[in-house]
């Protein structure tokens, strides 16, 4: 029961993202169409808060739930990993309309076909665990 408000929090999200058309596979399509704005100003908003959520963070000095600093490294520096990582997500993404937030609300809302996509990205993040140590970081 310790537990119930990050599964509240889950369940706000994903009606947040369902009535914002951010899991509409049309809405993803006319995104890597450039046909619409819809997508790109939902994920514009969604950086915007994550910067200003991280700045909070570290400048009140926020704990976790368990009384614990949160601490956020800074990222090691480096673009090619992050231009090949970018563009095998978005290259996925844009072949099966889904990214791996909107799979859950998906399934969720009774679009069983999606399971075939939730075992994909196990697989393939099963996969990468296996080559992780093989791969130049």
């Amino acid at each position: 029961m310790k537990y119930i408000k990050f599964f509240i929090v889950g369940l706000f999200f994903g009606v947040v993202l369902t009535k914002a058309e951010a899991v509409s596979w049309y809405r993803i399509y006319e995104m890597f169409q450039f046909d619409s704005f819809h997508m790109y100003g939902i994920i514009m908003v969604a950086i915007a808060t994550g910067v200003i959520g991280v700045q909070w963070i570290k400048r009140k000095r926020i704990t976790d739930y368990q009384g614990q600093p949160i601490s956020i490294p800074d990222k090691e520096k480096g673009t090619f990993r992050y231009w090949i990582g970018g563009l095998l997500f978005g290259l996925g993404w844009a072949m099966v309309g889904a990214c791996p937030g909107p799979i859950f609300i998906l399934m969720g809302a009774g679009f069983m076909a999606v399971g075939v996509l939730f075992i994909g990205a196990l697989l393939g993040t099963f996969i990468y665990g296996c080559i992780k140590d093989y791969l130049p970081h």
